[in-house]
């Protein structure tokens, strides 16, 4: 069971990156469902059960537990650890999945880097960000703003948000090293400001938002 990544961030939670090598009979003896977690399970398809199943091995490794929390979801779908104040977030993309967890709203992403992005970049960029891109690194500069949207969709957590309209990245940029920048929700009278961190592995890019304040 391969955790590649285990990043403790102090004050602001923990951070974990998982290699999906298992089989769905490997994980499901030792995750212990709970009963809402097998109907979830139950309705999905394909390779997505096992990226599902590991993600949720990746929360528990990183919790040093010995008896799992259980993940919960409200009404938006939105996941939380059992009788934890924590909030968490997760994701999975083929052979990784990735996940956060602190006491902040937090957001996170991982993606697998494909040329296809640039034919949907008019759907979540905005004109003063399409600006900052350059054209021999735009195509993983464009996943890192999609990735860092994703991740502040997720902190948000509760839906209805127009990637180009309420999400906003400023402008920056890009390094194959990795790096942060600062990122805002902004809807009514709503202003969240979030410090994204992003770096690369392998052909993937992780971007991941926690709160400030």
């Amino acid at each position: 069971m391969p955790l590649l990544y285990h990043n403790d961030l102090g004050a602001s939670g923990q951070l974990g990156l998982w290699e999906i090598t298992e089989k769905e009979e490997d994980l499901l003896p030792i995750l212990d469902l709970s009963q809402q977690e097998s109907e979830q399970l139950s309705q999905i398809k394909g390779h997505r059960r096992i990226e599902w199943l590991a993600v949720r091995q990746l929360v528990h490794t990183m919790s040093g537990r010995l008896k799992r929390i259980h993940f919960i979801k409200d009404k938006y779908g939105k996941p939380f650890l059992q009788d934890s104040d924590w909030n968490i977030s997760i994701s999975h993309s083929r052979a990784f999945c990735a996940a956060i967890a602190g006491p902040k709203p937090v957001g996170i992403d991982i993606q697998l880097v494909v040329p296809k992005i640039e034919r949907i970049a008019h759907k979540f960029m905005r004109p003063v960000e399409m600006e900052s891109l350059q054209g021999l690194t735009q195509i993983p500069h464009l996943h890192i703003y999609w990735g860092a949207k994703e991740a502040l969709y997720k902190a948000y957590g509760r839906r209805q948000l127009d990637f180009c309209q309420h999400i906003l990245i400023e402008p920056f940029t890009y390094h194959q090293k990795g790096g942060t920048m600062k990122g805002k929700i902004k809807k009514g009278t709503l202003e969240e400001e979030y410090l994204i961190t992003y770096f690369e592995h392998q052909n993937y890019i992780v971007a991941y938002a926690i709160a400030n304040g």
